[in-house]
């Protein structure tokens, strides 16, 4: 009996070491979410981004027989509850709403992979999100109107592997991130999208504060196509001061190397 307390109050402690805390009021993006976890006094994750979900429902059709499906759509509001799980090399961030109805879950962990070119692989450490979980219910009817047949359904992706970061860095990304789930309820495709991303879920230095962010591919090809058209017309306007300046030189040069005429008119006689 005394190890069974000792147990409970041990795990008492853990509990109250954790905190989370749902900082979505400093974001001046209304869309946009921020959520932090804590664990014995110091940042372990954070999470800041935009998210949206398009999920199919049933309802009944106007003649009482047939099904048609409808699409609600649905955002995170301020204010959502969150928990969350740090680890060494799993983590786990929980944000739930509108009493539960909704609770979306994001599954983090730490891997080596094997990368180089060159023939010269070297061994990196990596962090991804492996797992991503909607649960959700359809008798909410502020999203399911007249949804048929309502209840609690979960989604969740499969063999996962986005947002792959080094290790010590912060993924950030304002493009679009689609993810599809795969829902208990007949087999419906919920879409996901995510957007305006900054995410580090482990080796945070500083509380509150990420780490080195590392630019998602999409953004790095926007920021060089912004970029190409001043880099292009730098270029021609260096091309353009070297061709008047070559221009300028070459008269100048065909000009002195040109027979100087006498000024003297009686000078033509001896010409």
């Amino acid at each position: 009996m005394d190890l069974l307390l000792l147990l409970s109050l041990s795990a008492l402690c853990v509990s109250a070491e954790q905190e989370v805390e749902n900082l979505s009021g400093l974001s001046p993006n209304p869309d946009r979410d921020i959520f932090v976890v804590r664990e014995n006094g110091t940042t372990c994750l954070m999470a800041e981004f935009a998210v949206k979900f398009l999920i199919p429902y049933d309802v009944l059709a106007l003649n009482g027989i047939d099904l048609i499906t409808e699409q609600a759509s649905v955002s995170v509001p301020r204010g959502a509850q969150i928990a969350g799980r740090c680890g060494s090399s799993e983590s786990e961030l929980h944000i739930s709403w509108i009493n539960h109805a909704f609770t979306f879950r994001i599954f983090f962990s730490k891997e080596k992979r094997t990368m180089g070119s060159d023939g010269k692989a070297k061994e990196t450490e990596v962090w991804k999100i492996n797992k991503v979980q909607l649960v959700y219910n359809t008798s909410e009817a502020t999203h399911f109107i007249s949804a048929y047949n309502p209840g609690k359904h979960i989604a969740s992706t499969h063999h996962l592997s986005a947002l792959v970061t080094p290790a010590g860095h912060s993924f950030v990304c304002a493009a679009q991130q689609t993810l599809t789930l795969i829902s208990s309820d007949h087999q419906k495709g919920i879409t996901v999208s995510i957007y305006d991303i900054q995410i580090q879920p482990f080796d945070i230095k500083s509380d509150f504060v990420f780490s080195e962010p590392f630019k998602c591919i999409t953004d790095q090809r926007e920021q060089l196509e912004q970029m190409l058209p001043l880099v292009l017309g730098l270029i021609l306007g260096l091309i353009i001061v070297i061709t008047v300046s070559v221009y300028h030189f070459h008269l100048k040069l065909s000009a002195a190397q040109q027979p100087q005429l006498p000024r003297d008119r009686s000078l033509y006689k001896n010409m």
